[in-house]
């Protein structure tokens, strides 16, 4: 993979977390790909990063494996907190949209759009 000095250069601690160097992609973006399995070539495509900075952060991420893991649960339970806390803020909002009449002359893609919805929503439930 890469040295350690190599990662040093590549992995950098920013207000943000562990951050790829010269880039707004944190560590915590790529184990969002890590623990779905996803290939590195795909990881690569989805971040727009080089084969080496991917390699990289890949590496960093074998290496200090318990910190990065730590640090992700952490992110991943801020991250909850907020969708809820925006979920809760914005409920009377969301709801007055959805009661709202569809745009003139959009009536048949509105339609659609329902439609379509209320399909996803059955298929979910079961799933609940």
């Amino acid at each position: 993979m890469t040295s350690a000095s190599n990662e040093k250069a590549t992995i950098a601690r920013t207000e943000r977390g562990l951050t790829i160097a010269g880039t707004r992609i944190t560590i915590y973006d790529v184990m969002d790909y890590v623990t779905e399995q996803y290939p590195p070539k795909f990881i690569r495509a989805m971040l727009n990063l080089t084969d080496e900075q991917v390699n990289d952060a890949l590496s960093y991420i074998e290496t200090h494996r318990q910190e990065v893991e730590a640090e992700y649960q952490l992110v991943l339970k801020e991250a909850e907190e907020l969708r809820q806390y925006y979920e809760e803020q914005n409920r009377e909002l969301v709801e007055k949209i959805a009661k709202m009449p569809p745009p003139p002359g959009r009536e048949a893609a509105w339609k659609k759009l329902q439609s379509q919805k209320a399909r996803l929503r059955a298929k979910l439930e079961p799933q609940r």
